[in-house]
């Protein structure tokens, strides 16, 4: 029997973890890949961020199942220099590549007051903010930059030659507060956000892409098979073009035309490049750094209406754990049955 479109099931946030290492597990990842793809799966489902949650899920299986991603990937790091780390991801998903990257990135940052950890070799599919978080949490400033297969067109054109190419900056804050944390793409929207809308059957604000025709619509489907703009035309197109630069020109990953080029449609992610860089405030000589933060963090709040960048994610970090996620229930039934337990 058929689930009913518009149906929906509450999970707790174990049995998202569960659900999401079975399939990838009865996709062909080991335990350790399975573990860092279930971890950012189900962070993006607590924090309400569906787009990059369970949603992603298929993706990440089908790209297993078309051995485009290997499931026992074994990704090794290596210092370069005082302040680069280099992964190599062996060809697997990017979840375990950056978490065995991350302590050496921490230390080199520590050492040095900056650092750097360029990722090659990998196939990237989450957020972003995942990847930042954690070094804020302990006490450093850092940024994200990944490209993806291309989807959005240069400014002033109509074909695809950047990725959504998406950014990230974490800020630490004092007291125990969790920190300032913004994620965005340098397409006026995620893909992933197009993609739920053709599946919820709804239509997008003009501007976000254009036709197979290279004229603008709020189709979602018809954006999907042309192009996404990027956001603020031109200068949204620069920053497409220096996360480019930075994401696989430094780490000698896929370019985001080339990715597409080696896509064999399998509908997962596919491989690019990825940059993060983590500074130590206290290296910089700004012995009041988090105080002077938290008042510039006051005088937004103090604006009626106003609100820090990754405010609603806290919330829902606050709510969705007592509550459970709430997903499709078709989408449920598909992970399940990728899992082999529908």
């Amino acid at each position: 029997m058929s689930t009913p479109v518009g149906e929906t099931v509450a999970l707790s946030l174990d049995e998202v973890r569960s659900m999401t290492i079975a399939a990838l597990n009865a996709s062909g990842a080991d335990r350790a890949n399975a573990e860092a793809v279930a971890d950012v799966v189900t962070r993006a489902e607590r924090d309400g961020c569906a787009s990059h949650g369970v949603f992603r899920v298929p993706g990440y299986c089908k790209a297993l199942i078309a051995g485009d991603s290997k499931g026992d990937a074994k990704p090794t790091v290596e210092r370069r220099a005082p302040g680069v780390v280099f992964v190599d991801g062996d060809r697997g998903l990017a979840p375990l590549p950056m978490a065995l990257g991350r302590p050496m990135l921490v230390q080199a940052a520590r050492e040095n007051g900056i650092a750097s950890m360029a990722i090659r070799n990998s196939a990237h599919f989450a957020a972003l903010w995942p990847d930042v978080e954690p070094l804020a949490q302990q006490g450093l400033l850092a940024m994200s930059y990944v490209n993806s297969r291309a989807f959005v067109a240069p400014a002033g054109g109509t074909k695809a030659v950047y990725g959504t190419n998406p950014m990230s900056f974490a800020c630490p804050r004092r007291d125990g507060k969790a920190p300032m944390v913004w994620d965005q793409a340098s397409s006026a929207a995620a893909r992933g956000e197009i993609m739920i809308a053709a599946r919820d059957g709804h239509s997008v604000p003009e501007g976000f892409g254009l036709g197979p025709d290279g004229q603008p619509t709020t189709d979602p489907n018809q954006v999907l098979e042309g192009v996404l703009l990027a956001f603020g035309g031109y200068k949204g197109a620069g920053i497409a073009m220096m996360v480019e630069i930075l994401a696989a020109g430094l780490s000698g990953g896929e370019l985001s035309y080339e990715a597409d080029e080696q896509y064999t449609g399998h509908g997962g992610p596919t491989h690019n490049g990825h940059l993060v860089i983590a500074m130590d405030p206290s290296a910089f000589g700004a012995d009041t750094f988090i105080d002077r933060i938290e008042s510039l963090f006051e005088r937004i709040l103090d604006d009626e209406g106003a609100r820090l960048p990754g405010d609603r994610r806290l919330a829902n970090r606050a709510r969705i754990p007592k509550e459970g996620a709430v997903l499709p229930a078709k989408l449920v039934a598909e992970v399940r049955a990728l899992a082999g337990t529908a």
